[in-house]
């Protein structure tokens, strides 16, 4: 197409009514988003749950209703265009298959926020520390190994973008500086659990030392910013009985997100010799 031909079909497509349709129309919708935003963040009687529940709704409906109307506003060339690239996407789709579905793993995941370069996720059996991204892989530092190691493997693992289609995304840094780290310590159902999980909080609260007061602040100021309930940081104990004659301590406590496994580490290094003793493990 040569160069005049090709102003020509610019300027015609910028002044055509359609064209103006749809800039008035992108604008009020959008401007009627924004009104309802600003409104629901506003409103001081509504709970944390309600507020978040609205804006997602007003996020998805103004979503719903800008492509409705493009499809209302555009339907005669839509209509035309439709039926004479047909056959031309069949043939494109079937051979680009896999290369649409990494494209369209990275709009996903694009769209979710899931995650961003440099945050802890963990994909299927891979695990590690986002790198790079580009518009068909993710690089990874893989992290391991298994799910409860906090260790750099040295290794880097490059996964195509489609598995964001098929599969499920744990992001372990969510809350980004800090993070609620659970520890787990086994025992006897017979053994006496209230000094085990005395001996947790005394070393988790001791691990945690200064900044606790910090962790604190961080949860406040990441909750308020996305719209969620308050989340506690103290150090606690919850139990759990997994099979007859077993006790689970599930210790929770909060640590800086690059240093899970140093804490957790520090924690059972302090705790465990007061547990052995306290269960019987260490014969005198």
């Amino acid at each position: 197409m040569s160069l005049p031909l090709l102003e020509q079909s610019s300027g015609d497509f910028f002044s055509s009514p359609h064209a103006v349709q749809t800039a008035v129309f992108l604008l009020v919708v959008l401007l009627s988003r924004w009104m309802c935003v600003g409104a629901i963040r506003r409103a001081k009687k509504m709970s944390e749950d309600l507020r978040r529940r609205w804006l997602v709704q007003v996020r998805n409906f103004t979503l719903l209703t800008i492509m409705l109307g493009l499809v209302i506003i555009w339907a005669e060339e839509l209509q035309t265009i439709a039926l004479s690239a047909v056959a031309v996407a069949a043939a494109l789709v079937i051979a680009t298959k896999e290369l649409i579905m990494c494209v369209s793993g990275t709009l996903l995941e694009g769209s979710a926020k899931s995650f961003r370069v440099g945050d802890r996720i963990e994909v299927g059996d891979h695990r590690g520390d986002v790198y790079d991204q580009t518009l068909l892989t993710t690089t990874l530092l893989e992290v391991g190994p298994g799910t409860h190691a906090a260790q750099y493997t040295g290794r880097a693992i490059v996964l195509p973008n489609s598995l964001f289609l098929t599969g499920s995304v744990i992001n372990e840094t969510f809350t980004e500086a800090f993070i609620l780290h659970t520890v787990v310590v086994p025992i006897s159902l017979a053994d006496d659990w209230k000094v085990a999980e005395q001996a947790l909080l005394d070393a988790a609260n001791s691990a945690c030392g200064e900044s606790l007061a910090e962790a604190r602040l961080h949860m406040e100021k990441v909750t308020k910013a996305r719209g969620l309930h308050q989340l506690s940081v103290e150090p606690r104990v919850t139990l759990r009985v997994p099979e007859p004659g077993r006790l689970d301590l599930l210790l929770r406590l909060p640590v800086p997100a690059r240093r899970r496994g140093r804490i957790e580490q520090l924690v059972l290094r302090r705790a465990l010799p007061a547990i052995r003793e306290a269960t019987g493990a260490v014969k005198k």
